[in-house]
């Protein structure tokens, strides 16, 4: 039988497995080129993404609703706490009326995350902040995040939802905790009851693949970084060999998934996928029309 510790072996093993990944892609070419590699990538703009879509399952009381979507910071080494509160700078400029923070808060390690959590929550959407873990937001002490995103006010969600009031009527906001697979994400779906979520948080896009069986009407997904190097004017060409749903937006009968490229890195490149923060305005119509806008 497996002993009580081995979770947290298996955290550290894989804490010290990041260590290394982040020293042959992240710290290693920095250096080895003078910090010139990071400099050239971080001098880039962070772009602000809009995105419009509509589902005949998105309530109508909602019918229009901005959410502001952020996601990958990974928070350390690469992105430094200045590159990071500019992109929520940018998202508050854009007065969403909720922010979703899809996970990869931070890349290693949660130390000196707290000011961008802060700075997170102090956009004051009416709606509220919600988040979501990433895998890197794991390898740590996914506790103390957690923890401290509550402390600035936002509202963490683990395989479980909240019900959002708007002039008498609910929204359904659902988030799952990381998984690494399909099987893995609709097994903390089911664990959520996500039948009746009309939004889902999952740093995995995988989780759409059962959340579009559900039927739920927009999920909100990060992780794959839009591969970071992607085929000119055609986002969803790019290196993330291993998802089916890299980046964008994404539709099955009712239900909508929208994939940010996020807004930090795990090696200093990216080429025709920029950095960004995105605005998705979901409405409610009564056909299947499906509205974009990039």
């Amino acid at each position: 039988m497996p002993r009580a510790s081995d979770p947290v072996r298996k955290r550290k093993a894989r804490y010290r497995r990041a260590r290394i990944r982040n020293f042959l892609f992240t710290v290693g070419p920095s250096r080895l080129s003078g910090g010139k590699i990071s400099r050239r990538h971080l001098s880039h703009d962070i772009e602000v993404r809009e995105i419009s879509t509509s589902s005949p399952g998105w309530p109508a009381a909602f019918d229009g609703l901005r959410i502001g979507h952020l996601s990958d910071f990974h928070l350390g080494e690469l992105i430094t706490i200045e590159r990071a509160l500019e992109a929520v700078r940018l998202l508050a400029a854009q007065e969403p009326d909720l922010v979703a923070c899809t996970g990869d808060v931070v890349d290693l390690h949660h130390e000196g995350a707290g000011p961008l959590l802060d700075a997170m929550a102090q956009i004051g959407a009416p709606l509220g902040t919600m988040l979501v873990l990433g895998n890197h937001d794991e390898l740590h002490c996914p506790d103390t995040l957690m923890h401290r995103a509550r402390d600035a006010g936002i509202v963490v969600l683990q395989d479980d939802a909240v019900n959002v009031r708007h002039n008498g009527d609910e929204l359904i906001v659902g988030g799952i905790g990381w998984a690494n697979s399909a099987v893995g994400c609709a097994s903390r779906l089911d664990l959520l009851r996500a039948e009746n979520v009309h939004l889902l948080l999952a740093h995995n896009p995988k989780a759409y693949l059962h959340a579009s069986a559900l039927g739920i009407p927009l999920t909100l997904s990060g992780h794959t970084h839009g591969g970071q190097v992607a085929l000119k004017n055609r986002p969803n060409k790019n290196l993330a060999l291993t998802h089916r749903h890299r980046a964008g937006l994404f539709e099955h009968d009712v239900s909508r998934l929208f994939v940010t490229t996020g807004v930090g890195a795990w090696f200093p490149l990216r080429v025709n996928c920029p950095a960004e923060v995105a605005v998705v305005t979901m409405k409610h119509t009564p056909d299947d029309e499906t509205t974009t806008q990039a």
